[in-house]
């Protein structure tokens, strides 16, 4: 048993890695995609190109649109006088954000009359324009009380703090509130799972278009070994390509890990059984590379769109939430931020372990009983 699985470990490394390409596209290519995802997968919203319709040109309108240009969240990208300038820009897309302040603006803050600024934003990406409405509030707050501090010093002579809550923030497991830290450790899920999915959904439909299925059935192995066989080097592989992912993450992205590195190996194992079998159920029910391909890419999209790498789930419809529950995607991205920015261990992450240990049972399982020896 042990020799004829040896013998196709070295089959498949040897069919595998003796095209130049495909070593660039199994070691290269995911480094490549974590640099890409890691500097363009984002949420952080920074720099707003800004228009200013400053129609007062006050002390007080231009004390504010340098607090604006000042707070590091609004560029200025052009100063407009009239209202039709204004849609243009917003409809070319030049500017996602307009800082308007009407005429009066100035002289209503002098006499103690509430004043009026109104910023427009794009709202076509609602994430977007919803955070650069906070940053809008926020500086406007700030404004407003430095307006109501002077104007007390003014009447009282003398500095006054009005009874207010003072609220203290602190954010956990990621300081800084960098998207990056939330986001890179998840590609290492997206890569794994696309590798894996794609070398193991060809792996047996392969042998049926080059016509060497016909001298397997052949030969004294079994279903479970020919099984084994098949996986193993795109197991190693995978893991091959978590560790290049990780040390990037680490070193180049500068994301914490706090966790256990056996920990990840671990749960590692546990994801590749379910990617391996769902890829060698593709591989077993196909008939060509090409349909093994698309069928590999029409469970990769869903299945990525439903892990909460994009969108959270709690935010899904419940129908749909249940099914993210058949979702190996899912416990394995809850798994990786866990270890990466938490460090925390089994006694936590087990339920999502088993998880991982059920569904990828099951699916090696229903790929080992598809498998026929007899059938081409």
């Amino acid at each position: 048993m042990f020799e004829r699985i040896t013998q196709m470990l070295m089959k498949e490394f040897i069919q595998i890695l003796r095209d130049p390409r495909m070593r660039t596209v199994i070691f290269v290519m995911p480094l490549v995609q974590t640099l890409v995802f890691g500097y363009a997968v984002t949420t952080d919203v920074t720099r707003i190109p800004t228009a200013i319709f400053d129609l007062d040109n006050s002390r007080a309108s231009r004390e504010l649109t340098a607090r604006f240009t000042g707070s590091g969240y609004f560029d200025v990208a052009a100063y407009v006088d009239r209202e039709d300038q204004v849609r243009d820009l917003v409809d070319h897309g030049t500017v996602k954000a307009v800082l308007q302040m009407n005429k009066g603006f100035g002289d209503d803050l002098r006499a103690g009359r509430t004043a009026a600024v109104q910023v427009i934003v794009d709202g076509t990406d609602s994430n977007t324009a919803g955070i650069v409405l906070n940053y809008a509030g926020q500086i406007a707050g700030r404004f407003s009380e430095t307006v109501l501090q002077t104007r007390i010093i003014r009447a009282t002579g003398e500095p006054a703090t009005p009874a207010r809550v003072a609220v203290e923030t602190r954010a956990w497991f990621n300081e800084n509130l960098e998207s990056r830290n939330f986001y890179v450790p998840g590609v290492i899920v997206l890569i794994v799972t696309l590798v894996t999915l794609m070398l193991s959904s060809m792996a047996v439909v392969r042998e049926k278009e080059i016509g060497t299925i016909e001298q397997i059935m052949v030969t004294p192995i079994k279903q479970a070994e020919f099984i084994l066989g098949k996986t193993l080097p795109f197991a190693l592989i995978g893991f091959v390509d978590v560790a290049l992912v990780t040390v990037m993450a680490a070193y180049w992205f500068d994301v914490p890990f706090r966790g256990s590195l056996w920990l990840l190996v671990g749960a590692t194992s546990l994801y590749l059984m379910s990617t391996l079998g769902i890829g060698l159920l593709i591989s077993t029910v196909s008939r060509t590379q090409q349909q093994a391909m698309m069928s590999a890419f029409f469970y990769y999209f869903p299945a990525m769109l439903l892990s909460g790498f994009v969108f959270p789930i709690a935010n899904m419809p419940e129908a749909v939430q249940w099914l993210t529950y058949l979702n190996p995607l899912r416990y394995f991205l809850v798994i990786i931020r866990g270890i990466f920015l938490k460090g925390v261990g089994p006694e936590i992450l087990w339920p999502h372990m088993a998880a991982l240990f059920i569904l990828g049972t099951a699916t090696l399982w229903v790929a080992t009983r598809r498998f026929r020896k007899t059938a081409i």
